[in-house]
């Protein structure tokens, strides 16, 4: 196994959807009043703090309240979901509208975004964002989110900024995809390997009339034909399945090959 191979994706939980989604990531109870300077990790957060940071700042302000309280620079943690799908946890709050949440974090030092703009209803500032970058309502958000669904999960107060966003052909643009039927994704489910290692295994599943791409979590795939899907927010990196003597391979290509794993089930 090679060290690429090996550092493709971390054994972090991907869920993704869609338009909005909220991540099930596990609560860690045991958060440190102190930084654990025995952790090789050291002087840096701990992975598990900063990605339940980013999970909980979907819906939980409860949660996020607590671990504000122990860490207030956590209102900045950031997390990739997986091929370089980051998402800090001011862009969690805003893409499901939660208000509440992104003012919090906001007043504990998160960093103002176009996104959070847009879900807050600030059209001056969505304007001027979009005159001193012409283009930037392309840019897409976590998970591939547009920027017009952030303002459309602003709810009411943001229909001001919906409105200017609808008159901006790009911004709401989308990855193309193609249709597949569930007898074609049920043909590509099962488990793939790609390595000796217990965790060198790929489960492609089915969610919500959808394939899924998972290690210890889940990551939407967007079909763009012949069997070549993308990661929901990685539209250039490529997941290929291919048939070849009566088994299923699964490749990766980041741009170029990552791994190949054979199906086993």
């Amino acid at each position: 196994m090679s060290v690429s191979r090996r550092r493709f994706l971390s054994s972090a939980p991907v869920v993704l959807a869609p338009v909005l989604w909220s991540p099930s990531v596990p609560v860690v109870h045991d958060v440190p009043d102190v930084p654990d300077v025995s952790d090789p990790s050291f002087p840096t957060q701990p992975a598990d703090l900063v990605r339940e940071m980013v999970g909980v700042s979907h819906n939980n302000l409860v949660r996020v309240k607590e671990l504000l309280a122990r860490h207030p620079t956590l209102a900045r943690a950031s997390w990739d979901w997986g091929f370089g799908d980051w998402e800090d946890a001011l862009g969690a709050a805003s893409h499901v509208g939660n208000r509440e949440i992104a003012e919090t974090l906001l007043a504990h030092g998160a960093r103002p975004t176009i996104f959070s703009a847009a879900m807050f209803g600030q059209v001056d500032v969505v304007r001027a964002f979009v005159a001193a970058s012409p283009g930037i309502e392309a840019t897409p958000g976590p998970h591939g989110i547009t920027l017009l669904r952030h303002a459309v999960a602003g709810g009411p107060r943001a229909q001001a900024v919906a409105d200017y966003l609808k008159t901006l052909p790009d911004a709401d643009k989308r990855p193309a995809t193609q249709p597949i039927s569930s007898e074609d994704m049920a043909a590509l489910t099962g488990e793939y390997l790609y390595g000796a290692g217990a965790d060198e295994r790929i489960l492609i599943a089915t969610s919500n009339n959808a394939l899924t791409f998972a290690r210890s979590g889940r990551i939407r795939l967007g079909h763009v034909g012949d069997r070549v899907f993308y990661p929901a927010g990685a539209p250039k990196v490529q997941i290929k399945f291919r048939s070849s003597a009566g088994r299923m391979t699964l490749t990766v290509h980041d741009p170029d090959l990552v791994l190949e794993a054979r199906r086993a089930t």
